[in-house]
């Protein structure tokens, strides 16, 4: 009797043992690494001026940035804009445009005439960056980290049209699109700026 109590016990341990083992098997597929997700922090670009801008200056930063035209409907946004952005500039966000000219053909000028443009309509002081081209073949590889999901790791997005809105958190990392017409006073931006 006490030969089959032996092994009957032997028998549970063993058996516990083997129960203990296989989770830690399929943890160990589960814990493959994962590729890191690209942040905006990678980028460096130029500005109107011709100046380098390193996004990662900005780390712990709120960022917004908008594809800007000077001939488009949508163009008195620079005033909330800029309004926004000297109300939070000292509480962590930085506003970031980056003309473009791909919505029919509304930022024609060169980097001279969008800057003295902006100044002597808006007065903006946020940054302004060279132009670019945020969708096509010849989209700027920070609108390519912007609008794909491989690389933002949020989602993809085309820009509708111009003054779209990209929110990138103090990581460095998307967390928010918002459509040209939504102005930057939304609550769900403000929202979004005050958190």
């Amino acid at each position: 009797m006490k030969n089959l109590v032996y092994i009957a016990t032997c028998a549970l341990m063993l058996f516990s043992c083997q129960n203990q083992a296989q989770p830690q098997k399929s943890e160990n597929k589960m814990s493959t690494p994962l590729v890191a997700k690209e942040t905006i922090y990678q980028f460096k670009v130029e500005d109107l001026s011709g100046n380098s801008f390193d996004f990662a200056s900005l780390k712990g930063k709120k960022i917004m940035i908008v594809n800007t035209a000077s001939k488009c409907g949508l163009t008195p946004q620079y005033k909330d804009l800029e309004a926004v952005y000297k109300e939070y500039k000292d509480k962590g966000l930085v506003i970031v445009g980056f003309p473009a000219n791909n919505f029919a053909s509304q930022e024609p000028g060169t980097n001279e005439e969008i800057a003295t443009f902006c100044q002597m309509n808006y007065g903006v002081t946020f940054p302004m960056m060279d132009k670019v081209s945020v969708k096509g073949d010849d989209m700027a590889a920070i609108y390519q980290f912007l609008t794909q999901k491989s690389k933002n790791g949020l989602q993809d997005s085309t820009v509708e049209w111009n003054f779209q809105k990209y929110l990138i958190n103090e990581k460095g990392e998307l967390e928010k699109v918002i459509a040209p017409r939504t102005l930057v006073t939304d609550p769900e931006v403000l929202n979004w700026i005050k958190a």
